[in-house]
């Protein structure tokens, strides 16, 4: 008797989980179908559309960041985390006087943040919050000045040259890719990884996290490098071929990445700004590790 208690109070866990598995794909239905629009539209018109779009992200992920670290005890200085990732940004959109910009804010980050914290009442774990307070700039703000720098100022057009119906100038192919592959190998990696995965990818970072999840989502990453960028920018197949598979190794280490941070902060998700994703870096923790090296590699094949 005792025996069938157990198997029932087992097998209705398995079904209040599978019911919540199934809410929980709803839900990021529902958030994907109104914020992709969003983005691809910041995406089509580039320029300082772009810019504003990525700063809003860079200013959310950063409040929710340094909530994540208030939780754990750590106090990084959000002012200049702040200025110093907008400052990556604005030096994006000014490529001749990039270099310029990158030394001051550099120049700043090790002039200002430190003399403020000798006024702090207590001076323990001090240089801990100096370093958060730079690596966040770094992890937030630099990796998303790539999306401004790989999407560019040309405007996208209706109709296109030719009689086509649309012009899509090659930076937005690029960042399509960017965005696409990542949400392409998201979406693979989470169904292959509910319905096939059966070992861990890392344990003790992310436990739901498979192998078989990371095989799916290579997939449809090496897919989206194939459709945006051998057909309407000529890159090789093979080349293309490549990049996929490192647009899917990086969004896994990128997740990974945000993965770590949260179990070292002991919070679950980021925030809860999108429902079935939990907060903005929970969403675009991939992209920081992707962006850098789709930019990197467009560089490289010079297209």
């Amino acid at each position: 008797m005792q025996g069938a208690t157990e198997e029932n109070l087992q097998q209705d866990a398995a079904k209040k989980a599978n019911r919540q598995w199934y809410i929980s794909v709803g839900q990021r239905w529902l958030t994907a179908t109104i914020a992709m629009p969003i983005v691809l539209l910041f995406v089509w018109f580039g320029g300082w559309w772009a810019f504003a779009g990525t700063l809003l992200v860079v200013l959310l992920s950063t409040f929710e960041l340094h909530a994540m670290m208030r939780h754990a005890g750590y106090r990084p200085l959000i002012v200049v985390s702040l200025g110093l990732s907008v400052l990556f940004l604005v030096a994006a959109m000014f490529q001749k006087e990039r270099l310029l910009l990158l030394e001051i804010g550099l120049g700043a980050a090790v002039l200002v943040p430190l003399p403020l914290l000798f006024f702090r009442k207590k001076l323990e774990g001090a240089l801990v919050d100096w370093a958060l307070t730079l690596s966040f700039s770094i992890y937030l703000g630099w990796s998303m000045s790539f999306f401004p720098l790989l999407r560019g100022y040309e405007s996208s057009r209706i109709p296109g040259l030719h009689g086509a119906w649309f012009y899509l100038p090659s930076g937005a192919w690029w960042t399509l890719l960017a965005l696409l592959g990542v949400w392409g190998f998201d979406a693979a990696a989470f169904f292959t990884g509910h319905y096939f995965g059966r070992h861990k990818l890392a344990p003790r970072i992310s436990p739901n996290k498979t192998w078989e999840g990371a095989v799916g989502g290579l997939v449809l990453s090496i897919t989206a490098a194939l459709l945006f960028t051998s057909i309407p920018l000529g890159v090789p197949w093979y080349l293309a071929t490549v990049l996929g598979i490192l647009i899917g190794v990086a969004a896994v280490l990128g997740d990974l990445a945000e993965s770590l941070i949260k179990r070292q902060t002991n919070v679950k998700d980021s925030g809860n700004i999108m429902p079935g994703h939990g907060g903005m870096l929970d969403r675009i923790d991939s992209l920081l590790f992707v962006v850098i090296v789709v930019y990197v590699f467009s560089q490289f094949v010079g297209r």
